[in-house]
């Protein structure tokens, strides 16, 4: 028989609740499968889309980030693709892997033709020294 050990949590004496130790401390780790499911997108995103911004829609430097880049005269057939990881059930993961490959945790993150360009300080930076149109040329 497998017991697993409760945490018994009580404001009144007479209607204890009882909980497993662990379902109020965290959240399960993604399976094997998840992450590799991450990965691939993530992995996919950056090689495959011109212009890939990981970001959160209620994020104010986000949506600076995104404004400049919507303002960029992009070659003909190419686009940004934004990723709202708070509008995803698999956006914590995503934003863990990033963390990972990166070493960036915050949003929003972006790369530029595979390259990875940062957050919106760094985009700024990257536009007002010129750095920017160039890499946007194909």
């Amino acid at each position: 028989m497998n017991h697993q050990p409760s945490l018994l949590l009580s404001s009144n004496h007479n209607s204890p609740q009882s909980f497993k130790i662990g379902s109020l401390l965290s959240t399960p780790a993604p399976s094997q499968e998840q992450l590799m499911s991450v990965k691939a997108l993530v992995d996919t995103a950056i090689a495959g889309d011109f212009i890939a911004v990981f970001s959160k829609s209620y994020c104010p430097y986000c949506k600076k980030a995104k404004s400049v880049l919507k303002d960029l005269n992009l070659p003909e057939g190419k686009e940004v693709k934004v990723y709202e990881l708070d509008e995803r059930d698999d956006g914590a993961d995503i934003q863990n892997y990033l963390a990972e490959k990166t070493g960036q945790r915050t949003v929003p993150n972006i790369f530029i033709q595979g390259k990875h360009v940062g957050g919106s300080d760094d985009l700024a930076k990257a536009k007002s020294s010129g750095t920017l149109t160039k890499l946007i040329q194909v």
